[in-house]
């Protein structure tokens, strides 16, 4: 399956061989693995980068699969220096474990993590392993090497078992300086990888028989179809990958192609020129889940868009700026939140009717998290968040604020009503907004850095957002531009 999604050419007759060697973590003496005909040869995968950091900015490159083969694990080398001496862990040895080998065609640490980041995404959302490089999943070993534009590969370094992906970037775009200087200083690049291989041996292993594989063409008629493989039927099964899923999000709902990522994204990887991208497959086969972290996420918006009146558009702000920060805050899945896609939904069909505002929602929201079985029209009403839809009923509260400022605004025109509102220190943003909703024109003759210097008579965090609520609740904050000076003016309290 992996192979078919990595386009790549299945051997529907691989070998198993023995790799002779003699090291610690090898208590056998040998490794069985597919030197001469591996399962799977000639695929590519292509792969989307940033352009400066900028999710805005993405283009697509691709790096060639040489093969995929399987194999042995072999034990772990502990090296400690402080006491010169060198541990073996044999826990893994001689687990099977399936290695990609790429073709030398990235050159940097960035694209190596782009690379392996949208492999991730591949061998999660097919269910080959749960790839997670903090568990030991998905390991990288990185061979790298330099060379002038139109000659051949440098003499290549590895770094082997690498476990994450930004210090599998870091590691590769050090080695590519540590070799360019060497090289500047007039050294040499030492290669005992490629010393170490001309020292083994390989032999056809004797007790495993060939891999066999079919597909339609080849599948024998008396041959019971479910004893055998057959590769028509898998790439029948082979579900969207990750680019063709974010294609298909952009264009059904309309977001933003840097939001399509976020939504896939999992977890960063990297790797470079002529990697092995290892992972333990035997170890999550009873565990066909994907990622840890936005596991689902994609799947959370899709359902909480057909249950919600709202445009998608605004759903994805929901999700990524509000939900994603619960989530990362309490260290949970998609699949942990409390606030399942039914209740999100339900929240926002009632911002979206105008029944609340977007402040009352962020509120009804926080209480949604604690999970205490409520709905969002329960928790409004129980907080009496609904907006206040009577004009009369919001001129007469309008008109006793202002009445309960007599000596204030006794001024007569509208120029010392201004004078009162930045005169009172720290004023309450009703008294702002009650003024400015009886001389309306008072607005539009002030630039943007008087009316600042109005909001920035406010003092109090906890007033601001009072005043705040109970103005949208009664509809007034989004009539005028104070609004969003006053949101500025929150974000910097």
């Amino acid at each position: 399956m992996t192979g078919l999604a990595l386009n790549c050419h299945i051997n529907k007759k691989s070998l198993f061989d023995r790799k002779h060697y003699f090291y610690a973590d090898l208590p056998a003496g040998y490794q069985i693995t597919q030197q001469r005909v591996p399962i799977a040869v000639n695929g590519s995968l292509s792969y989307s980068l940033c352009i400066d950091n900028k999710m805005s900015q993405m283009v697509t490159k691709t790096v060639r699969i040489k093969q995929i083969q399987l194999e042995q694990d072999s034990g772990k080398s502990l090296h400690d220096d402080t006491r010169s001496q060198t541990l073996v862990d044999l826990n893994r040895a001689g687990v099977g474990l399936m290695e990609v080998v790429m073709e030398p065609d990235m050159c940097c640490g960035e694209e190596a993590a782009a690379a392996v980041r949208d492999l991730q995404l591949i061998l999660q959302t097919l269910g080959s392993s749960q790839a997670v490089m903090a568990e030991g999943q998905l390991r990288v070993d990185a061979n790298v090497s330099v060379h002038h534009p139109g000659e051949p590969c440098g003499v290549r370094t590895e770094v082997k078992n690498i476990n994450s992906i930004r210090f599998l970037a870091k590691a590769v775009d050090y080695e590519i300086r540590r070799q360019i200087e060497e090289l500047g200083n007039g050294g040499t690049i030492l290669n005992e990888t490629r010393a170490f291989d001309s020292k083994l041996g390989f032999m056809p292993e004797p007790n495993l028989p060939p891999l066999i594989l079919y597909d339609a063409k080849s599948l024998p008629a008396n041959m019971n179809h479910q004893q055998v493989i057959n590769i028509d039927c898998i790439h029948e099964r082979l579900p969207d990958l990750p680019s063709v899923k974010r294609e298909k999000l952009v264009k059904q709902y309309g977001i933003l192609p840097e939001h399509s990522f976020t939504l896939l994204l999992v977890l960063p990887a990297a790797k470079y020129r002529s990697c092995l991208l290892i992972f333990q497959a035997s170890s999550t086969r009873r565990r066909l889940g994907k990622a840890k972290n936005e596991d689902g996420l994609s799947e959370f918006f899709e359902s909480v868009v057909k249950q919600t009146q709202m445009k998608p558009k605004k759903v994805i702000g929901w999700i990524l700026n509000d939900l994603l920060s619960y989530l990362k805050q309490h260290s949970l899945t998609v699949k942990e939140s409390p606030v399942s896609s039914f209740l999100l939904a339900d929240l926002l069909n009632l911002l979206e009717k105008k029944e609340i505002s977007s402040t009352a929602a962020k509120r009804v929201l926080a209480e949604l998290w604690k999970g205490e079985g409520k709905t969002a029209l329960e928790t409004v009403k129980e907080q009496k968040l609904e907006l206040l839809q009577d004009q009369k009923e919001l001129e007469q509260i309008c008109q006793a604020v202002i009445d309960g400022q007599e000596n204030e605004m006794e001024a007569s025109d509208e120029w010392s009503c201004l004078g009162v509102i930045t005169g009172l220190g720290p004023v309450s943003l009703l008294v702002i907004w009650t003024v400015v909703l009886s001389a309306p024109s008072l607005i539009s003759k002030f630039s943007d850095d008087e009316l600042c210097g109005m909001v920035d008579t406010l003092q109090d965090r906890d007033t601001i957002q009072r005043d705040l609520d109970r103005l949208e609740r009664w509809g007034c904050a989004k009539k005028w531009d104070l609004g969003v000076l006053v949101d500025d003016k929150l974000d910097m309290t």
